[in-house]
């Protein structure tokens, strides 16, 4: 076991979320920007090559948070801009997360037909 790569997922996932929590609780922004916040700053960072390094050094701890899914998104547009031109831009990042995208949204429902949804009061 490489314990020292598991400090670092912990590290780098937990900085993140830390940051994202932080971001909730001493301004005004919502969860929804928040999101959106770091998937734009995923594919930003993505697509200038400064995520990729971090990918490489954090693994796990850089790809599952939300700047991960943005991360993909533009590494999947770059590939698809190479091999199909200009139409690869808008269709390669939804080649490249379609595989998270179907599970999110196939776990979503199994979960919605599992669960008593209640109000929050």
């Amino acid at each position: 076991m490489d314990w020292m790569m598991y400090l670092k997922v912990f590290f780098v996932g937990g900085l993140l979320c830390a940051l994202g929590q932080l971001g909730l609780s001493l301004t005004r922004l919502t969860s929804a920007r928040i999101l959106v916040i770091y998937v734009t700053a995923g594919v930003i960072l993505g697509g200038l090559g400064l995520y990729g390094p971090l990918v490489d050094w954090a693994g796990a701890g850089a790809t599952v948070p939300l700047t991960g899914f943005g991360y993909a998104l533009s590494q999947g547009a770059k590939k698809a801009v190479q091999e199909h031109g200009l139409i690869g831009a808008f269709t390669g990042g939804i080649t490249a997360t379609a595989a998270g995208i179907a599970a999110a949204i196939t776990f979503g429902y199994l979960f919605a037909l599992l669960s008593k949804p209640q109000t929050k009061m």
